[in-house]
């Protein structure tokens, strides 16, 4: 269901831009009549896209249990933009019509940075001896959507304590990513094998 959700919000955004966009080339092209009669056609499709928008926004927010700083900022320009535009071209101002569609493209972008996840590396990840410490590191980055059961299913999570994957193979998703999980960024091999050994060892089949 959160895939299908998340899949929901990334198409539902993406048309979102492009009627905007195509909205704001015709606004600055000064063809207000054929704006006007783009706007009406397309005013239930455009309703549904934005009420798809928010509602999956909205959702696939409630389920983190971390906000972000860009992904505050991604939700600030969103709710900005929107009186925006409406002013913008209820009063057929240029200005304000592009302003709105760079917000919207920004906060987009925003939401692409923010979805990768950039590795968390503590001091207590490495012992004195230079051991890699694959709980702590799992702790750092993994508990806040897997858990440290591996049952916490947060943001579509799988349940990794039911995983049938090699520990290699477990390896290679953290490293690179699968499914709805992006890969970690900043790992190194040494690290993500830290972590596999630990699901291995100490929650798959728990």
């Amino acid at each position: 269901m959160h895939k299908a959700i998340h899949i929901t919000h990334y198409i539902s955004v993406c048309i979102f831009l492009a009627i905007y966009f195509v909205k704001t080339i015709l606004l600055i092209s000064n063809k207000e009549d054929t704006l006007t009669k783009f706007s009406k056609k397309i005013k239930i499709p455009e309703m549904i896209v934005s009420f798809l928008f928010l509602a999956t926004g909205i959702y696939l927010l409630i389920q983190l249990q971390e906000i972000k700083m860009l992904l505050i900022i991604k939700i600030a320009l969103v709710f900005l933009s929107i009186p925006i535009a409406v002013i913008g071209f209820k009063k057929r101002n240029k200005i304000l019509g592009a302003l709105s569609l760079l917000m919207i493209t920004a906060s987009f972008g925003l939401a692409e940075i923010a979805a990768k996840q950039t590795a968390k590396i503590s001091k207590e990840a490495v012992a004195e001896d230079g051991t890699i410490k694959g709980a702590v590191l799992y702790q750092d980055n993994c508990v806040l959507c897997h858990g440290d059961n591996g049952k916490l299913g947060m943001s579509g999570a799988a349940d990794i304590s039911k995983t049938q994957m090699s520990q290699d193979s477990i390896r290679q998703v953290v490293l690179n990513g699968k499914g709805m999980m992006a890969k970690i960024q900043g790992l190194t091999p040494e690290q993500a094998a830290a972590i596999a050994a630990y699901v291995n060892t100490s929650i798959k089949g728990k």
